[in-house]
């Protein structure tokens, strides 16, 4: 058999490479980051290394925690690496922006005190969620093949949130009052770092659902419903600052509720996962490509785990290698038939995409199988 490229057929490109797209958001991300630190710097911002240091501390923990959920059908690398430049440089950038002209127009009109808390309350969550959202609607756009369901919505909408609330962290810290750090890094960093992921998700879930639905004028509702609830969650925690720590309970038990939903919808969209690989690949068995073995294994994510494991052990990590690869193209193939089915995708793309799957998951099985 010729050479195959996996990263290239699981992305569903001709090439591995990063798209021209991802290059062009990343580098445009680059240049907005730095413009916003420089205004930072501009209006006197104060120990801007510790401050980097703050917002990065938890980061770690929570990329894993964020891509910890992405294994049954993981995301490709430069469209998370995007995600996220965009939330840490576009979106903080316009963001910016905008709430400092929001400031300038309420202050005269309610004095400092009450133009800072309308701008907060009413302005910041209608603007930062529009602009974080705006490139999940681009992944609906120009990726679209990559969202099969709220999973996928919620994984680029936490990387994105992730990244403006990296780099918001870092404005917070640097002009916290004299005395305050600490307490700005527990309130912002510890109590409440998911607020802006969880925000994001939800319109990741809307543009997920929006993607598997054919065109027509209904594509656009679950998209702005998905916009509605991301900001009014994020003025309901902002605007409960006014309320004193009653309404920061409020608003926190509304967010712990948000990511109640949203761990129950993670964990029925696995099981719907798992419902299409039964559904769609034993039709293949008579290719030799896939075996009832191969479905009882792809099924849960710990029997995916021993196999790779078990051929670690035995043959190494280039057949392991490959059978991470059969794993992920079995279900990208699972999920296509679902896309068929529902009318989003059309026989010429659904051929052009189903056969390099099918090669893939040949060579893959000549490698690990033998």
């Amino acid at each position: 058999m010729p050479p195959l490229d996996p990263r290239a057929v699981l992305a569903g490109r001709p090439t591995a490479r990063p798209s021209v797209g991802v290059v062009v958001t990343v580098a445009a991300s680059s240049v907005c980051l730095a413009v916003a630190l420089a205004l930072m710097l501009h209006d006197g911002a104060s120990g801007v290394a510790t401050s980097v240091v703050l917002a990065l501390a938890p980061l770690p923990l929570l990329l894993a925690g964020v891509l910890a959920l992405d294994r049954l059908e993981p995301e490709p690398p430069d469209a998370l690496v995007a995600a996220f430049a965009w939330g840490a440089g576009v979106s903080v950038l316009l963001a910016l922006l905008v709430n400092t002209a929001g400031l300038e127009l309420w202050t005269p009109l309610l004095g400092v005190e009450g133009g800072t808390y309308a701008t907060v309350s009413l302005v910041a969550p209608v603007v930062e969620e529009l602009v974080k959202g705006t490139v999940l609607v681009g992944l609906l756009w120009f990726r679209r093949h990559e969202l099969n369901g709220p999973t996928d919505g919620i994984i680029y909408g936490s990387m994105v949130g992730l990244g403006f609330a990296t780099v918001e962290n870092i404005s917070y810290y640097a002009f916290a009052a004299p005395g305050t750090l600490a307490w700005t890094f527990v309130v912002r960093g510890v109590v409440s770092p998911l607020l802006h992921p969880l925000c994001t998700s939800l319109v990741g879930v809307g543009v997920a659902a929006a993607a598997l639905r054919p065109r027509g004028a209904g594509r656009a509702r679950p998209v702005v419903a998905g916009f509605a609830g991301a900001i009014g969650l994020h003025a309901l925690w902002n605007a409960s600052t006014g309320f004193g720590l009653g309404g920061l309970l409020v608003a926190y038990v509304a967010g712990a509720a948000v990511l109640v939903v949203l761990g129950v919808v993670l964990h029925r969209d696995r099981l719907r996962i798992v419902g299409l690989v039964r559904t769609y690949l034993p039709p293949y068995e008579p290719t030799g490509v896939v075996t009832p073995a191969d479905v009882r294994m792809l099924s849960t994510l710990r029997a995916r785990r021993q196999a790779r494991e078990r051929v670690r052990a035995r043959l190494g990590r280039g057949p392991a290698r490959a059978l991470a690869d059969y794993q992920q193209a079995a279900t990208e193939l699972a999920m296509l038939h679902r896309r068929y089915d529902l009318g989003v995708v059309e026989l010429p793309a659904f051929t052009a995409r189903r056969d390099p799957l099918l090669l893939l998951m040949a060579h893959a099985r000549a490698v690990f199988a033998r």
